[in-house]
């Protein structure tokens, strides 16, 4: 079995407070500061296990993936309310009102949680601390997407932000680990840990006939997934934005930058809603 530590996903010492994200979105930074780097991003109705602040920063633990980082206190919240649907759309406002001409408030994106409140007007659910959300683009937490390769093409065009897993902008490993949650599988944040504990190897993927739609093709420091056996789709600093392309021009363009292909991963869905091995160790 692999070796599931990781420094990015170490538990802090000492006691932490739960609080949620009622932003639509907090950058998780690697540093306390307002123009640390971006590691991640928490997504709207996520909870965080703070441990220690520091100006306006909090060191925090995101439950969802176990990554550790910096989060502007501005964007939590306490207490943290139970959510109940999750957004379904690639990108909805929350209004002030249940009526598309209020005021909104800010964006949801697609996998954000929100906490209903109970009160229903029309086509419109109220949501604690966000507002209100037209109901087609809410989903049960149970309800999942049937391919991932499906929810990643709906990012397409979406710019390339380093750390980013939001529908403004994503970086290639937060695309992947998006696409597939939404069909009910969490996935590592990273690309080398999704190059490593995602699924599994497929062996000889470069024989004829080996990949699949679906599959994972990894290099160091880099992540996409097939829309079919000769053709890749990720988020990549060439383009910069989400873009499909044929899988040799992307090899060919990536070696001189990250090297050959370290592998093709396979991610079945049979185990939807489970604790992945790689979170269950942490």
């Amino acid at each position: 079995m692999p070796d599931f530590n990781d420094k990015r996903l170490a538990r802090p010492l000492g006691a932490a407070t739960a609080l949620q994200v009622t932003a639509g979105v907090a950058a998780v930074r690697e540093t306390p500061t307002p123009d640390g780097r971006l590691a991640t991003q928490a997504l709207h109705g996520e909870t965080v296990d703070l441990f220690r602040e520091e100006g306006e920063f909090g060191l925090v633990q995101c439950r969802r993936d176990h990554y550790v980082g910096w989060v502007s206190l501005d964007a939590l919240s306490a207490p943290v309310l139970p959510v109940t649907h999750k957004v379904i759309a690639l990108r909805t406002y929350c209004f002030s009102e249940p009526d598309l001409k209020s005021a909104p408030r800010f964006l949801l994106s697609l996998a954000a949680r929100i906490a209903a409140t109970g009160r229903v007007e029309g086509v419109w659910i109220e949501a604690g601390r966000a507002g209100w959300v037209h109901r087609r683009h809410l989903a049960g937490l149970a309800e999942f997407e049937s391919d991932p390769v499906a929810v990643a093409e709906r990012f397409i065009g979406t710019p390339y932000l380093w750390g980013g897993r939001e529908s403004l902008g994503i970086d290639c490993s937060g695309l992947v680990q998006q696409a597939f949650e939404a069909c009910g599988v969490l996935l590592p944040r990273d690309s080398d840990m999704q190059g490593a504990w995602a699924g599994e190897p497929v062996p000889d993927w470069q024989a004829p006939g080996a990949l699949q739609r679906g599959d994972l093709v990894c290099w160091a420091g880099h992540v996409g997934l097939l829309t079919a056996p000769g053709t890749l789709l990720h988020a990549n600093a060439y383009h910069l934005q989400v873009e499909c392309e044929p899988l040799e021009d992307a090899i060919r363009r990536i070696r001189p930058a990250a090297g050959e292909v370290t592998g093709v991963r396979r991610v079945a869905l049979t185990q939807r809603g489970g604790l992945p091995n790689w979170l269950a160790a942490g």
